[in-house]
């Protein structure tokens, strides 16, 4: 008998050593995947290895619909009414100045595109290597003509954002930058701008980009810059920055998902981003800009369904996830971690918010709503004045008094 039980120990014992040995040898045939082969390296100092890729080798064309792609090197046409003189206001209110920190280390040379390295550790964080780069379900989104807010605080992903509705063909603001404090590593907090088309169904698609701190994704608690894409309510498509294929990047300079620097602080100095998206008209291609005319590649029309004619929402502001793990709400926080109300220098914005029109023309958007599920956890308010045309504050500290 005992015999026998030994038999049963070892043969689990070996059963798990090679379902362990199958899942080590899937996670680095995924990093050889994601890992292209590179013409040079970068140490950051945060820890990131910076490979620079060929363009014609990164991982986008991976996918079934871009085998044969041809890599647009620059968008048909930009939109109209592009100020980038007001992307700059003066040094007393924010600064122009962000870099990122990998930067002081080296940088790639035009031809290649700089590649955040991925670890056999992020996968292993994810749990695996299907979710591995990607936002867990539709909850990601705010639903803000969903009746059931109760169902929605169930989901744990808590935002405060402003929104528009209507035919949309790109979404442009400047955004402050700031480190929120994130509770534990299964929480993150990101400010973005959300390009929607579709319902709020399992046809969802979505262009989203902006900064954001997400221990589990990254292995820290740096304030990065990112993107994210889905075409089927993040069941299956997308990911974030270069996790899979689909975006196309054809910038040498900028690194998704690598650490920005400076951050803003505390009634201290300012420091934002500028984030354009725009539907090229004459391609269908969706690309994107950073800063003051940094183009950095397009998701191609291909990936998408609702997304190849027009976006029917717009959104700007912060998300959280609040896992509740104790029984109370989260001390995880949106944005700067203060309310909207303490304002300039305080509080997080975004500033010259636009959407581009059918025109192809960037103006400001009418008929701006509001939405959050948790006022007194996160919150949201927004004005309009001269130096910075249509603007939102947002964001908050999570649990606090009223928000137990």
């Amino acid at each position: 008998m005992r015999f026998s039980r030994f038999l049963v120990v070892v043969f689990l014992v070996m059963m798990a050593r090679c379902s362990y040995a199958r899942k080590g040898l899937e996670v680095v045939k995924h990093l050889n995947k994601l890992n292209k082969p590179s013409m040079k390296s970068i140490k950051s100092p945060d820890g990131d290895i910076i490979d620079c890729v060929h363009i014609s080798h990164q991982a986008a064309f991976d996918h079934p619909s871009l085998k044969d792609h041809k890599i647009q090197m620059r968008p048909s046409y930009h939109p109209e009414g592009i100020n980038y003189e007001s992307m700059k206001v003066s040094s007393q209110e924010s600064k122009d100045t962000i870099n990122q920190l990998w930067h002081l280390n080296g940088k790639c040379s035009e031809g290649t595109i700089p590649v955040r390295r991925t670890k056999k550790e992020d996968i292993l964080r994810a749990g695996s290597i299907k979710n591995y780069g990607k936002k867990n379900s539709l909850s990601a989104v705010a639903q803000p003509n969903s009746i059931d807010l109760d169902l929605i605080n169930q989901s744990g992903h808590q935002h405060a954002i402003a929104y528009v509705e209507g035919e949309f063909y790109g979404a442009k603001a400047t955004m402050n930058v700031w480190d929120p404090k994130i509770q534990q590593t299964n929480e993150f907090s990101l400010s973005q701008i959300w390009l929607l088309g579709g319902s709020f169904a399992s046809d969802l698609n979505s262009i989203e980009a902006g900064w954001q701190v997400s221990p589990d994704l990254y292995g820290d608690n740096n304030t990065r810059f990112f993107t994210y894409w889905t075409s089927d309510a993040y069941q299956a498509t997308g990911c974030y920055n270069l996790l899979c294929s689909g975006f196309i990047q054809i910038n040498h300079e900028i690194a998704l998902g690598a650490s920005i620097s400076p951050i803003s602080k505390y009634q201290n100095s300012q420091y934002d981003i500028s984030i354009l998206v725009w539907k090229d008209p004459e391609q269908g291609n969706w690309w994107m800009q950073f800063g003051s005319g940094k183009v950095l590649g397009y998701w191609p029309a291909s990936l998408f369904s609702y997304l190849t004619d027009s976006a029917s929402m717009i959104q700007w502001g912060g998300e959280v996830v609040n896992s509740a793990s104790d029984g109370q709400h989260t001390t995880t926080q949106m944005g700067s971690g203060h309310f909207p109300e303490e304002g300039f220098g305080k509080a997080s914005y975004f500033r010259n918010v636009q959407v581009v029109d059918g025109s192809n023309s960037l103006r400001a958007p009418k008929d701006v709503e509001t939405f959050t599920e948790q006022p007194n956890c996160y919150d949201v308010q927004t004005g309009k004045n001269g130096g910075w045309g249509s603007y939102i504050y947002y964001g908050g500290p999570g649990r606090n008094p009223n928000c137990p």
